[in-house]
C-alpha cells in the first residue's frame, strides 16, 4: 500500500466536515480532525443542525407524557443550551444593531457590543414565545419529536446560502474567519435542506422550500442595505428566523 484510498480520503475528509460544523454551531463535545477548512466545511450546517435536533428529539421523546407546553419548554431549553444560545444572541445583535444605528459603522458597533438593547430584548421574547407556542401546538396535537429534528436541521441551511449570497461586513469576527463557501459547498447544502423538505412534509414541502427562500432573500436584502453585508450576528439572526418558520409551518 502506497497511501490511502481516495474514497477513503474523501469519506474522512467529510467525517472532518461534520464535526467541524459541530464544534463551530454548538457547544457538543466532538472530537476534531486538525485540518480547519472553514467555509469549505459549511455543506455539513444542517447535519451539525441535525446533532442538535436529535438531542431535543430525545427530551420530546422522554416528555411526550407531560403537558404539551411543559415538553415544548424542555425541547426548546435543552436546543438553546446546546449551542450556548449563540443564534439567540446573534439574533438579539442584529436586532439591536440594524435597527438601533443611523448608518453601517454605528450598527456594526452595537452589534459587537456585548450589550443588549431594546430592540434585542423585544426580538428574543417573539422568537423564544413563537418557537415555545409552536412546539406546544405541535406537541399538543401529534408527535414532537420529528419536528425538532426537522427545524433543528433544516434552520441551518439559509446560513450557507447568506454566506454565498453576501460578503463579510467586518474584517473580523467569526464569520470572516471562516471565510466564503463555494458554489458546490452551497449547492450541496440547499441540496440537503430542499432533501429534508420533501421528505418530511412531502409535495408540502413545495411551501417549505419557498417560504425559506423568501426569508433568506429578505434578510439578505436588509442586511446588504443596511451594513454592506453579513456577519455571524446575521446567519444567526437567519437561523432563529428559518427554525420560527419551520416550526409554525409544522404547527400548521
Amino acid at each position: 500500500m502506497t497511501g490511502p484510498m481516495p474514497d477513503r480520503d474523501t469519506a474522512l475528509m467529510q467525517l472532518g466536515d461534520v464535526t467541524e460544523a459541530i464544534q463551530l454551531l454548538t457547544r457538543l463535545p466532538v472530537p476534531h480532525s486538525g485540518v480547519y477548512r472553514g467555509a469549505r466545511a459549511a455543506w455539513a450546517y444542517p447535519l451539525a443542525g441535525l446533532a442538535v435536533g436529535l438531542i431535543g428529539a430525545l427530551i420530546a421523546a422522554w416528555t411526550h407524557a407531560l403537558p404539551p407546553m411543559v415538553s415544548a419548554g424542555l425541547v426548546l431549553a435543552v436546543l438553546i443550551i446546546a449551542t450556548g444560545a449563540m443564534h439567540e444572541d446573534g439574533l438579539a445583535d442584529t436586532a439591536d444593531g440594524l435597527w438601533g444605528g443611523s448608518d453601517a459603522d454605528s450598527r456594526l458597533a452595537i452589534m459587537k457590543d456585548s450589550r443588549i438593547g431594546a430592540f434585542g430584548v423585544l426580538a428574543l421574547i417573539l422568537a423564544i414565545g413563537l418557537k415555545w407556542a409552536a412546539l406546544g401546538a405541535i406537541a399538543g396535537s401529534g408527535t414532537l419529536w420529528p419536528a425538532v429534528l426537522v427545524a433543528a436541521a433544516l434552520s441551518r441551511v439559509p446560513m450557507v446560502a447568506v454566506m454565498y449570497l453576501l460578503p463579510n461586513a467586518r474584517g473580523d469576527g467569526l464569520s470572516a474567519q471562516t471565510g466564503h463557501p463555494s458554489r458546490d459547498t452551497t449547492l450541496v447544502a440547499l441540496g440537503i435542506g430542499a432533501v429534508g423538505c420533501f421528505v418530511a412534509f412531502g409535495m408540502a414541502g413545495v411551501f417549505l422550500v419557498l417560504l425559506l427562500a423568501a426569508l433568506t432573500l429578505a434578510v439578505t436584502a436588509i442586511a446588504k442595505r443596511k451594513i454592506g453585508g453579513q456577519t455571524g450576528d446575521i446567519l444567526g439572526a437567519v437561523q432563529q428566523l428559518s427554525e420560527i418558520a419551520i416550526l409554525v409551518f409544522a404547527a400548521a
